[in-house]
């Protein structure tokens, strides 16, 4: 009951801090997510599941309760963890916190809200991730996108409403679009499948009992949901070319929702995609192993392209993200023990990594009011120890070794030169996107933080305050740690791809 004890944890402190005063909001908010940090440490140190839960697997802190039916199906409070959902668990539960943290300074106002609304966020992506029973998978889905819009609409920038709009719109819609391509799978399934369980759906598919519905062959009807809950949770990554909503969400969002989007929310698409894709429908996913690569690859460079092309340093990270979620897609489609572990080893790192150069870029904004590159010079002499920490973040998203980039993008490389037919030329095209996130953020990094100083400002510049550096720091300690040891979550990943490798038939 570990996981239902969280939710409840978290709902309730959401709730308390709705409540509560605006000035002692932030810190109520804080002290009651250190209880999801601490529980989620726990259950990692304790965690017994072995191999993968939607492919007979053991699973940890499992619940499994009848609940409704509705119509022809048994809906079950269905909820566990295996070694793909246990490091992501931890993410959430660890990027929340930090977050709050980093809205002390620049939330002034709402606070209660504010705090209230990225709790209840906090709790749906912990049901996101634990959730095997797709009604209730899919209402922890569809319960992200509504503090998410409010976040965005109530305290982003200037153009927040239209960012927010947009946000809904893209998200929901693709939300649909795999809702369709999911149920077209169950109906298909017709009487071989009494529940809408993720492990029940998937032992049908793969012992063939999907059948024609309204005249579309199996195999056709097989294919069509694949690529409608592929377009759905492509959004959600997000890929090129349904990737527009990204940049201005993040430009719009303040910077712990940015954290929160970069670092948590895009990797719903792809954690998705791993069980629903690339998982009950592995057969199709290895006959479109090239075209999915063509979008991962498109995705890494034009995102890079695009990323170098920025003046605005949010506006860099943004788009340096669809990029990096580019080699995820890479890694996945590979199906080879190195590519799908290193893709998800690279979710965490990126979640990571991602949601430090968001907060130094905020921490930066909070001091100087800016995020132009062509507004600022020589801010290391000013800012010292923010600027030490997001040049290590620069050279953590550059795949520098002994952090936790570096290992994700080598086992994804390693893992896809060999995987599928003009795989070498994907991954070594993919690679060549690295030379390009070196070339963006250096150019960002020597233009705005060495130098003489320059900033036409009628205050002083300083170091940012303690509890705004914190943060940085833990993250930064969090990437070298996955870095030089990245077997703290790699064995339990490996250990739950490999059947999908089997399925997939894989290496």
């Amino acid at each position: 009951m570990m996981i239902e004890l969280l939710l409840g944890v978290t709902l309730v402190g959401a709730l308390l801090t709705f409540l509560a005063p605006d000035k002692v909001a932030g810190k109520l908010a804080f002290a009651v997510s250190l209880l999801p940090v601490v529980g989620s440490l726990w259950m990692y140190l304790n965690f017994d599941g072995s191999g993968n839960a939607l492919l007979g697997g053991t699973l940890a802190y499992e619940t499994n309760a009848q609940w409704v039916s509705l119509g022809p199906w048994d809906l079950t409070w269905h909820v566990g963890l295996d070694g793909i959902s246990m490091p992501l668990f931890v993410l959430t539960t660890v990027l929340t916190t930090l977050a709050i943290v980093s809205a002390w300074t620049p939330i002034d106002e709402r606070q209660s809200q504010f705090y209230g609304l990225m709790l209840l966020m906090e709790a749906s992506l912990i049901g996101v991730f634990a959730a095997l029973d797709f009604f209730v998978w899919f209402i922890f889905w569809e319960a992200v996108l509504i503090p998410m819009y409010f976040l965005i609409g109530v305290w982003g920038g200037p153009r927040r409403k239209y960012a927010a709009i947009k946000f809904f719109v893209y998200t929901n819609v693709a939300s649909l679009v795999m809702f369709i391509g999911f149920m077209a799978l169950v109906f298909g399934l017709g009487d071989s499948v009494t529940t809408l369980g993720l492990p029940e759906v998937a032992q049908a598919l793969r012992a063939g009992e999907l059948g024609s519905v309204g005249g579309i062959a199996p195999g056709t009807l097989k294919a069509l949901a694949f690529f409608a809950m592929f377009a759905g949770f492509a959004v959600k990554v997000p890929v090129v070319p349904v990737h527009t909503w990204l940049p201005d969400a993040h430009v719009e969002a303040p910077t712990p929702v940015s954290v929160m989007l970069a670092g948590v929310l895009l990797k719903m698409g792809t954690y998705a995609l791993l069980r629903f894709n690339f998982t009950m429908l592995a057969d199709v996913a290895r006959g479109a192993a090239s075209i999915i690569a063509v979008f991962a690859v498109v995705s890494v460079i034009y995102g890079a392209m695009l990323a170098l092309a920025q003046q605005d340093l949010k506006r860099i990270v943004a788009y340096s993200s669809v990029s990096s979620m580019g080699y995820v897609i890479l890694g996945l489609v590979a199906y080879t023990v190195y590519g799908v572990g290193g893709a998800t080893f690279q979710m965490i790192a990126h979640g990571l990594i991602s949601g430090l150069m968001f907060m130094a870029v905020g921490v930066i904004y909070n001091t100087t009011h800016t995020r132009m590159v062509a507004d600022m010079s020589g801010l290391a002499d000013r800012m010292p120890w923010t600027v030490g920490i997001l040049v290590a973040a620069a050279f953590a998203y550059m795949g520098l070794p002994l952090m936790a980039g570096f290992a994700g993008e080598l086992f994804i490389f390693l893992g896809a030169f060999n995987a599928f037919p003009g795989s070498p030329i994907f991954t070594s095209l993919a690679m060549f996107g690295i030379v390009i996130v070196a070339g963006y953020l250096l150019f960002a990094m020597q233009r705005t933080l060495f130098g003489s100083f320059r900033l036409e400002t009628d205050y002083e510049v300083t170091p940012a305050p303690f509890h705004d550096v914190a943060p940085l720091a833990v993250l930064l300690i969090l990437i070298i740690a996955l870095g030089v040891a990245p077997d703290i979550f790699m064995q339990m990943i490996q250990d739950a791809i490999r059947p999908i490798l089997v399925v997939g038939g894989g290496a």
